[in-house]
Order: structure tokens, then sequence, then C-alpha cells
């Protein structure tokens, strides 16, 4: 009749009608146990299964939910991020509703649930109403923390039902059931009164009355209040008391270890001999504290959580520290592992113990690689406290500092740079603590601490790869600064270093790869960062080492990216996104690869996947949390995207929803921030402020020689500002930008820099440079440029009355237009066809990725330099729109195209 007893009824009658039911409980001693009602739920129905079995059921699932739901023993490397356990153990749940359906998943006392389950179940509860599935939770709302509010009712309109206390008419019906159909009306009500109505105590005090013998009359009433006193509190403890001292040490035994104690375990902790231990669990099952054994080595339960309650609470305080002490050593000696341990060191006063030390470390390491890094942050905390010797402070420092490195970046900082403080003799250690604190200081825009650490640091290792390792990613982080003093010349050094080195490890291989990247910042011709780009590819790129970052395989895929090898930056992203997911990091991890995969797509111009990759990019980062580096990204690819597919007014409202505005960030974005609020700031048709904003990002970027168009196109968009106002100044600026694109070489970059150049010049000079700039992109696989200048081509051919060249070129670039999904240059081409008397063609849905016939031979024969206009007799136009449609369908340029087709041909046979 309470809700534990609701909760049984509805287990019943669910498993009558053929469901599936899964069932848990909350333990007041077991909350800072993480998973622990996760486990409950989930491991019986995986826990039979032999490891080949469940490595089959769960899939890539297994070694990211395994270690959290005590399947499997974590391994070493890195863990998931709490987001991708979260998504994992969504998984499980979901697949067995589907598998077993309909499911019942049954949760009581909610409120003592540890905050990692609490937390999943709570994001995961209103998924269950598009799931054959149940969920009933019970909860004292006075009790229930803040990351069970979903069961409130507060977000889903949904009022929970509350459990009245039982009316006078209940109570006397449950007296007369279970005491007497003979007790009398003042009993009942004096009966009633004794309870409150409580089910529980009336359900005990009926019990009591029956031991007793008690006549359920009027003048019983006296003798009924001192029942019902004994039933709780202080009652219930001079209740206990009276039972005897062995008595009372296993009581209180039992609710120091919580829920599912074995005798021997509870013996143990008592100091009781297993004579002792069963006289004492009859007695106490004679007075209704413990619940009747399933056998005589059945564990030992309460009868209800009350009572485990009040008998914890009645331990002496210095009992109370005693007892978990020696139930740490207990259950650490009957193998039940340190993070059992833990939880009762917690409990415990620090004192020096170096036993201590080592069981909070050891579990903190276990519930870190299983998911659980608030867990484990306290267990270092505790352990830090106790405290460790002076050898290994460094070190508990340290591994503190890794536990919060995702939840509390500004915290990590200060136990990192309290760790290097201390007196720490081995150098790995060392090495380590600075390679994670410069990691997390740039990646909380605190890049100059985290290039002068590395500078400081490296300047005092005596161990040479040490040193070149720090220095690569001094490298790197300074690549990102925004404010580097002096760019040119660790440029100049960064060459040096690179042209020295053979890729032979991981460090020198990094080395190479930032060189790639500066290369490309630089403006560079794009072979010299092709080149440095595929030698750092050679011996291998891991996009999910935990030590390293994933900065530097992102900055290599980008340099293929903006080099016209889109095609070959969409493998890379591929194979790191299956590392990143692989591996659970389904939080910023995954939201930046998913974002840098839509940006891909953009410059490939295909605008809808781009669109759609970056929400997925969005939504993944807004789970992490609000204004951090992921949502960032996300963010201003998506504005570029829309703006791109013709919806100036929802960038803008994106924009605004997230502050996506000053103050920008201080690191070096992709694409760069500032410039993408200016192209926003003039697609709405305020140039003046545009103009000023990427007058700024020149002043930023040119003194530290960041000069390539394809990266940051701030010089168009700047020409296109100042083209209303200053003409002349406009054309100086185009000027500039084309002679940039032609040194980098990249001919999407150059194809767009003369269309720029084009808008801004006088009329007479347009057609003429429009024409190069299809030329150009047609030998380029950027789709939407090149559908861009094609429109723009045609309507300057109409404007000079060579209506019949227009017409070739506006029909052209609509259906360009219209594959990429640019709506609003769907829309600029039919008006521009409609002043030119033509009728926009039917279009057609965009042709697949895979070549034609015409496609295929028109490639081959150009990687073997031979001329496909005479092998194949076709014209020279013809040959030239094939040749553009393999770009553009293979995602590369004509120096890669070699390598793609062969791809593309090994793709299609395993097909």
């Amino acid at each position: 009749m309470g809700k534990t007893t609701l909760l049984a009824e509805v287990r019943r009658r669910a498993a009558a009608r053929g469901c599936t039911v899964l069932s848990a409980r909350g333990g007041d001693q077991e909350q800072r146990v993480a998973f622990h009602v996760a486990r409950q739920l989930l491991q019986p129905p995986l826990a039979h299964a032999s490891d080949a079995e469940l490595r089959e059921r769960l899939g890539s699932w297994y070694d990211i939910v395994g270690p959290a739901l005590g399947l499997r023993v974590a391994g070493e490397g890195a863990p998931p991020d709490p987001q991708g356990l979260r998504d994992g153990l969504d998984w499980v749940l979901t697949h067995l509703a589907v598998r077993r359906d309909p499911l019942v998943v049954v949760l009581d006392d909610l409120h003592w649930a540890d905050p990692e389950s609490l937390g999943w179940l709570a994001a995961f509860a209103p998924r269950a109403e598009e799931l054959p599935m149940l969920f009933v939770v019970a909860y004292r709302p006075d009790e229930l923390p803040l990351e069970g509010m979903e069961f409130t009712g507060r977000r889903s309109g949904r009022r929970p039902l509350g459990l009245d206390p039982l009316t006078s008419s209940a109570v006397a019906r449950l007296v007369r059931a279970h005491v007497g159909a003979h007790a009398d009306d003042a009993f009942c009500r004096d009966f009633w009164a004794a309870t409150s109505g409580s089910p529980f105590e009336a359900v005990e005090l009926a019990a009591k009355v029956c031991a007793r013998g008690l006549d359920p009359t009027a003048g019983s009433a006296g003798e009924l209040h001192d029942l019902a006193a004994a039933l709780k509190g202080s009652g219930l403890v001079a209740r206990l008391e009276r039972l005897g001292a062995a008595t009372v040490r296993l009581a209180w035994a039992c609710a120091v270890l919580g829920a599912g104690i074995s005798p021997q375990l509870a013996g143990a902790v008592a100091g009781l001999g297993s004579e002792a231990v069963a006289d004492g669990a009859e007695l106490l099952r004679e007075a209704r504290v413990l619940a009747e054994a399933e056998g005589p080595d059945g564990p030992l339960e309460f009868v209800h959580p009350l009572i485990a309650t009040t008998v914890y609470r009645s331990i002496p305080a210095a009992t109370r520290v005693a007892l978990h002490g020696q139930a740490a050593w207990c259950v650490v000696d009957a193998g039940l592992g340190s993070t059992a341990a833990a939880r009762h060191l917690l409990e415990t006063h620090p004192e020096g113990d170096p036993w201590v030390v080592h069981q909070l470390r050891a579990a903190a390491g276990e519930n870190l690689r299983a998911g659980a890094p608030d867990a484990a942050r306290r267990f270092l905390a505790r352990a830090l406290r106790e405290p460790p010797a002076a050898d290994d402070r460094a070190a508990v420092l340290y591994e503190l500092g890794c536990s919060s490195l995702l939840t509390e970046p500004a915290t990590t900082v200060n136990h990192l740079r309290a760790a290097l403080e201390e007196p720490v003799a081995d150098p790995a250690l060392r090495h380590g603590i600075v390679y994670r604190l410069s990691q997390v200081l740039a990646h909380s825009d605190r890049l100059v601490e985290a290039s002068e650490l590395l500078a400081r640091e490296a300047g005092r290792t005596t161990d040479a790869r040490s040193r070149l390792r720090m220095q690569a990613e001094k490298f790197m982080w300074d690549a990102f600064r925004a404010d580097e003093p002096d760019s040119p010349a660790r440029s100049r050094r960064l060459a040096a270093l690179a042209d020295r080195l053979t890729g032979r490890d991981l460090t020198e291989r990094y080395v190479i790869g930032l060189r790639a990247w500066d290369a490309t910042l630089r403006a560079e011709p794009s072979a010299v960062a092709l080149r440095h780009a595929e030698r750092a590819l050679e011996g291998g790129l891991s996009w999910a080492d935990e030590g390293r970052g994933f900065e530097v395989p992102v900055l290599v895929a980008l340099t293929f990216l903006y080099a016209d090898r889109p095609g070959r930056a969409e493998e890379l992203f591929a194979a790191g996104t299956a590392e990143f997911e692989h591996q659970g990091w389904r939080g910023a991890h995954l939201s930046f690869a998913y974002t840098l995969l839509g940006y891909i797509r953009y410059r490939r111009g295909r605008l809808v996947e781009a669109e759609d990759f970056v929400r997925s990019g969005l939504r993944l980062a807004e789970r992490v949390g609000p204004r951090t580096p992921a949502q960032w990204y996300a963010v201003g690819v998506l504005i570029e995207v829309l703006l791109a597919r013709g919806r100036p007014e929802e960038a803008a409202r994106t924009a605004h929803g997230h502050d996506f505005g000053e103050p920008f960030p201080a690191a070096v974005t992709f694409p760069d921030s500032q410039t993408v609020h200016a192209e926003l700031l003039l697609a709405r048709g305020r140039p003046e402020e545009a103009a000023a904003e990427l007058a700024s990002v020149g002043r930023r970027l040119d003194p530290r020689g960041m000069r390539n168009p394809a990266w940051c196109p701030w010089q168009l968009h700047l020409a296109l500002a100042e083209a209303a106002t200053t003409p002349l100044q406009a054309r100086r600026t185009a000027e500039g930008a084309v002679a940039r694109a032609r040194q980098y070489g990249a001919p999407s970059t150059i194809g767009q820099a003369l269309r720029v150049a084009a808008e801004v010049s006088e009329p007479s000079a347009r057609v003429k440079l429009l024409e190069e700039s299809v030329d150009w992109l047609d030998r380029s696989p950027a789709a939407y440029e090149l559908a861009r200048s094609l429109v723009a081509l045609g309507a300057a051919l109409r404007r000079t009355e060579r209506s019949g060249e227009a017409a070739e070129h506006l029909y052209r670039g609509l259906e360009a237009a219209q594959d990429c999904g640019a709506d609003g240059l769907v829309d600029e081409a039919r008006t521009e066809l409609a002043a030119a008397g033509l009728r926009p063609r039917t279009l057609h849905p965009a042709d697949t990725d895979v070549l034609t016939a015409r496609e295929r031979a028109v490639a081959e024969l150009t990687v073997r330099d031979r001329d496909a206009v005479a092998v194949l007799g076709i014209d020279a136009t013809a040959v030239g729109r094939a040749l553009s449609s393999v770009y553009r369908k293979l995602g590369t340029d004509r120096t890669g195209l070699d390598r793609a087709l062969a791809k593309a041909k090994g793709a299609f046979e395993r097909g």
C-alpha cells in the first residue's frame, strides 16, 4: 500500500501479462557507487551471456558500456566521455525494449539513486513514449536531487501521482484483515491515529499486535501507542538495544554495508563468528528489523529502507567511522575490489595511511575508465586529504586534474599547476602533467599560458624526444593564437624543423602535419602543403589519442580540404569520426567531427547534406553545454550554410539565439568567426559594419602572414562591402585577394576570387573575369562556387545583350544551384532567365556520385595524359564538362584525380 508495495504489484501484473520487467532500487548507502541503479536494471538480462555473446549482442558498444555495467573490466586507454556512455546505455535499454517488448521499467527510491544513473535515466525518460516501454518511478519528493527533475513533471507537464496517507477506513480494513475481524471501531481509530496513516507503520504495527497477542479493543489503546513508538526513531533503537550487544553490532554492520549483504561479510565487519551472526540475524528477523532470508546463506536485507536509515543514524559517530574503515578492509579481503572499499573510505577520517590512498586511487582509476569522472574525482579528492606520501602527491594531483578535465577545466588547471609545484622525481610524470595542463589551458582559450608553459618546460627537460614533443605542441597552440607576436619567425623555425624530420614517430609526424597547416595559412603553393600533409599521414595519425588531442589530425585533413581535395579530407574525417564513436567520445569530439564534415560538404557545394551534418554537430554541442568551442564552431558553419542556401534571416536568428558575435574567441577558428559574422552583416545589408569588422580581421591576420583566402576570405567580403562607397578601394582589395589565391594555386580559390573581382570591377571587365572564374571552377570540386560564377557570368552576358551565350551559362548555373540546394541562387538564376525572355527548363534531381561511362573514360584518359578529344571523338567543351563533373563527384582537382579515381574504382568493384 506504500510506494514499494505498489511497485511490487506493478511488477507482478506486468509479468502476468507477459511483459519483460526490469527493476532497480536506489539505496541510502549506495548513492556514491557509480551506476549502481543502472547495473541493477541492465545486468540481469545480460549477465548470463558469455563474453563472446556479449560482444555480439552489444557490438561496438561493448567496450563502452561493459565496464559501467560491471560486465567486463575496463581496459587501458582513453575512457568514454559521459555523453558517449549515456548514448551507449540508451542503446542497450532501447534494444531491450525493441527485442523484448513490451518492457516495463520499475524504479524505486529514485531519490537515492547514484548521480550517474539518475542523470542517464532522466535524459532517457522522454524517449519512453516512443518505445514499447512503461516507466514506473517512485521517490520522495522532498529528497529528489536536481538531476531527477525530469520525473517531477515540470518539463513534460504530467503531474506525478502523490501517495496520500491511508484513510481511517483503509486502516480499519487492514487491521481487521491482519489482526482479526472482531477489532472494534475504537481500536481501529486509535490504530490509525498511532500510525498517521503511514502504510509502512500500519503493516508493522499490525504484525506487532499479532505477535504480542494484543486484544483489538478500545482497552488496548495505551499498549498500542507503546508498540507504535517502538517502530521508528528512538523507540526502534531502544527495541534494538534490548536484543543484546552482539545483535546490535550485527545490525550496525548491515546498516553500514547497505543492500545485498552476505552474512560472512557482515560478521567480519561486526567482529562476530558465524554462529553469532546466525543467532543475531534470527533475532533481528523476529524483531522485524531484517527481512526473511531466502536461505541460510542468503543476503541480509532490512525490512524497509527507513529501518536501515534509522539504524545507521543511531550508530555513535566515532563507531560509525570505525565501522566504515573496518568495512573497507573487509570488502577488499573478500575480493570485492577497491571501488567497493572506496565508498566506505569516504566516510573515514584522514590518517595518512598509504593503503587508503592506494585503494582510493585504484577506485578512481576504475571509475574514470568506466566513464564516471565525478566519482573518480570524489575518491581522489579524499585521497589528497589523507594525505598521500610526499612522493605520491604530484601523481594524485595529476590524476585528480585528469578526472575533472571534461567537466571542470578551471579546477583541472589548479590541480595540475599544484602538481607541477611539487618535487616530481619521475620525468615521465612531469611531462604528462605539462602536456595535460597545456591542453586544458588551450581548450579554455588561454593559449598564451599554454605556449609559455611549454616553452618553459622545454628548456628544463634533458630528454630530446620530450623536448621535441613540447616544441611541437607549442607550435600547435601558437598557430591557434590570434595574438601571436612573431608568427613569421615561428613559421620559419617550424619549416626548418619539419624539413629535417623523417616522420619516424608520432611526434615527428605531428610537426610535419603542423608544417602542412602553416603552409596552408600562409598561402604557400598548395602542392607544398599537400606534400607535407601526405608525409604526416605516412605513419598514421590517431584522432582518439587521449594524450595528444585531435587538433593535428584535423589540421591535416583541412589542409586537403582547402587544397581542393575535399574527398580526401572527408575520408580522413570519416575515419576520425569512427574512432571517436568507437572510443565513446560522443560529446565535444563528435560534435566537432560532424560540424567539420558539414563544412566539407559546404565547400563541395552539397548544402542540404552540409546543413544536416552541422545541425547534428550543433545538437551534440548543446548537450555538452552552452557557449562551448564546439557550439561556437557549429553555429559559425551553420550560418555560412544558411547564407549559401539563401536564408539570411534564419542565419541571423541562429546567430542571435546563440550569442554569436563579439567577443570572438582568442583562438583561430575554421572558418574564422569574425569573418562569418561580417558576412552575415553584409548579407543583411549592413556593409559599413561588415567593412569595419573585416578590416579588423585583416589587421589581425596579415601581420601573422595568414593570407590564404581559401581559409579566410576576409578580403573578398571586404571588397564587396567597400564596393558601394569606395569602388576603387574595393577593386584594389579584390585584386590583392586574387594575387594571393593565384599564389596558393587551388582552382576553387582562384575562381572564387575572380568572381568577387568581377563583381566590384567596371562592367566592361566583368565578363572576362567571370569567364576565367568559371574556367578555374570547372577544374575544381567546388560546385556551389561554380554555380555562383555561372549565374553571375550569365547575368553579365545578358546585360551586354549576348543572350544566346547568357542562356547557356544561366541554364547550367540554375541546374548546378538546384543540385547544391542553393535555393536563393536558384531564384536568382530564374529571375535572370526571365529577364532574358527565357523559360526555365524542368529541373531534374541531382546525379549520384557514380561516374557515367563518358566521365570515367575522360578521367582515365586525363590521368594517363592522353587527349580525350581525339580518343573519344568528342569536342573540347564536352570533355571539359565531363571533367568538371568528375572533380565535383570525386571531391578533387586534377592533381588528386589519380588517387581519387583509383579509390572510386575500388569502391565500385567491392560494391
